[in-house]
């Protein structure tokens, strides 16, 4: 019991000095440009970092047991060519077809997800490689599903979901806070979360106390493939579009969300609630950058030095904790 309660307090630190970090930016950006908290501006940022925070948050349960997820762009796109070729099928009513297509949707993410975290944990291979090799495939996938080209005309109704507004704030966004709460919940008061966390700690002895570690592993990238499968199906309903060329670079913002949000590349220590942090930083820092008018290059050369930062910061945090 007291390890846990240590456990959290750390928790607690890690994550103020994360927001500490965020309510800085959104000072400076707030002083730097007039627009920056005007109430369209505030949507526009929650309804960017949506997609973004739903796939950090499957890629915080891939990261905590020491793999990486590569795949998850390409994965999104294959797993919204697939719901596209859904919903426009022929001689189906809108609701049959909307539900199809969210069906088909998340059973393309999680079957992705499934397959990485099987290979990767039977034959103990590196998921980096694994998940680089499903990157490719879920593309290639998808271009061919599609015929490479972009799928559109979807019901009313679907794309109305994309640009609902509940008491002001994006319904997709509060979608995705309710998959953050859900992660968390699984993560701190359950079995499976313990032992994701025990696995990204010392896989070895979690094997030898008679976990099943290969089932552990699979259930972490099944999780990371079927929340893919629910961004597929926000990027549809948002932009009203399927297109095989979706989510390119995408794994390395979700990556980079869950690592500036104090989650260990080595495992087994971090946060779903710092990947929320995280993916707010990278959101705010894009759109601040933008109204202050800086060059997309510039942009892309701000976000890579916090990202090195955030890398390093966690080498020191790592090296605190061990001491």
């Amino acid at each position: 019991m007291k390890g846990s309660s240590a456990f959290s307090v750390k928790s607690i630190v890690n994550n103020a000095g994360i927001g500490l970090a965020l309510l800085l930016l959104i000072l400076f950006f707030s002083v730097a440009s007039e627009f920056f908290l005007s109430p369209n501006n505030i949507t526009n940022i929650l309804t960017q970092i949506t997609i973004n925070l739903i796939l950090a948050v499957g890629m915080t349960f891939v990261i905590l047991i020491g793999g990486i997820d590569l795949s998850v762009g390409s994965v999104m796109a294959f797993a919204a060519v697939i719901a596209g070729k859904a919903i426009t099928l022929p001689g189906l009513g809108t609701t049959e077809l909307i539900l199809l297509a969210i069906l088909a949707g998340l059973v393309a993410g999680l079957i992705c997800g499934l397959v990485n975290g099987v290979i990767s944990a039977y034959w103990a291979l590196p998921s980096f490689i694994i998940t680089l090799g499903m990157l490719n495939i879920a593309r290639g996938a998808a271009l061919q599903v599609s015929g490479a080209q972009t799928i559109y005309s979807f019901p009313f109704a679907f794309e109305e979901f994309g640009s609902k507004m509940v008491f002001g704030i994006p319904f997709v966004f509060l979608l995705a806070l309710a998959l953050v709460a859900i992660a968390w919940f699984v993560l701190n008061r359950t079995v499976f979360g313990r032992l994701i966390y025990a696995i990204g700690n010392n896989e070895e002895a979690v094997r030898l106390a008679g976990h099943p570690v290969f089932w552990y592993k699979v259930a972490a990238f099944t999780i990371c493939g079927a929340t893919a499968g629910i961004a597929a199906i926000v990027y549809m309903a948002r932009l009203s579009i399927a297109s095989p060329i979706a989510g390119i670079g995408f794994e390395l913002n979700a990556i980079a969300a869950v690592i500036i949000g104090g989650t260990s590349l080595a495992g087994g220590r971090g946060s779903v609630i710092g990947t929320l942090l995280g993916a707010f930083i990278i959101g705010v820092l894009a759109n601040g950058l933008i109204l202050i008018g800086l060059s997309d290059f510039m942009r892309q050369m701000i976000t890579g030095v916090v990202i090195i930062i955030a890398v390093i910061l966690d080498h020191y945090r790592a090296k605190l904790s061990s001491s």
